[in-house]
């Protein structure tokens, strides 16, 4: 594949992002359903749109397979939203500046997996091994996902954070929006840059599962990354769609587990049985389609105290 595809994708990324940071979201506001869900909606149709030209110009091997991996991506940034939504609680960040931390966390989640994602083919084509690695990886973090009972949120102990607070005094006001402001003759970094420092670590503690497992279904870099931007792309909305309604998908972390497991065995077996990607793209939805339809079924009890 030569560049064109890949600067053209990329071009396309930059001006949809600038006119959400410019002209859609200008002013900071706070993000109701209604517009969440018109959001969400548009980024899941430009996505599936997206396959389209995959399917017509490369076949549709490769759309199920970009179609798989962006399942796949999609549902373990729903996982990412339930922590990104304790860290905005714990910091007590206003709903009118969570879209635009999210905007520029994103923005650096975006070059950190394209860096991510080309060293892991890079490793895979290089050293063989690596694959197993992946693969081992994926099989316990779906254990650890399938026995973890609640999630917790403990920023005091970001080692990035402890270094920045070191570096540069933080103020405890989000400073209107701002993530810098000079006081006094120092410049002091706001709560809301501290929040976004630790939405960017997180982010590379998510990485480490979600693109092995994306690299289960394809070793195509132009497949994984594509399905990558495209689902972190649709997270923000998604967040704000998700956002109330978290309560609902109590069980969602069982199937993510499950699918973890399964793409971590799928790599290890490669060599030995080959599993077909419309079949994975079968056994994924089916997983999602169960541990949503089990939450909604089986609702959680409500806690008392």
């Amino acid at each position: 594949m030569g560049l064109w595809p890949w600067a053209t994708f990329v071009g396309f990324v930059l001006v949809m992002l600038a006119l959400d940071l410019c002209v859609f979201h200008r002013k900071a506001h706070e993000i109701h359903l209604r517009e969440a869900l018109g959001w969400s909606v548009f980024w899941i149709a430009l996505a599936l749109c997206f396959n389209l030209g995959v399917w017509w110009l490369r076949g549709s091997g490769a759309s199920l397979e970009f179609l798989t991996a962006y399942l796949i991506e999609k549902s373990l940034s729903v996982d990412n939203l339930f922590v990104f939504l304790l860290i905005f609680r714990y910091f007590a960040v206003p709903a009118v500046y969570q879209h635009e931390v999210l905007f520029w966390g994103i923005l650096g989640a975006l070059v950190l997996r394209a860096i991510f994602i080309l060293a892991g083919v890079a490793l895979i084509h290089q050293f063989h091994w690596i694959f197993y690695l992946f693969g081992a990886l994926l099989i316990v973090s779906g254990i650890r996902f399938a026995f973890e009972v609640e999630k917790e949120v403990h920023p005091e102990r970001n080692p990035v954070l402890r270094l920045f607070r070191r570096l540069m005094p933080v103020a405890p006001d989000p400073a209107d929006g701002r993530f810098f402001f000079r006081r006094g003759g120092r410049v002091w970094a706001t709560r809301l840059f501290v929040v976004l420092l630790i939405v960017e670590t997180t982010d590379i503690v998510f990485a480490v599962d979600s693109i092995p497992a994306v690299l289960a279904i394809s070793r195509d870099p132009f497949i994984v990354f594509t399905s990558n931007v495209f689902a972190i792309l649709g997270l923000r909305a998604l967040y704000f769609v998700l956002a109330g309604m978290m309560e609902l998908f109590h069980h969602l972390h069982y199937g993510l587990a499950v699918i973890l497991i399964f793409v971590g065995s799928k790599m290890i077996l490669a060599d030995w049985v080959t599993i077909p990607i419309g079949l994975s793209l079968g056994v994924v939805g089916a997983l999602l389609g169960f541990s949503i339809a089990a939450s909604l079924i089986w609702r959680k009890a409500p806690s008392h105290g």
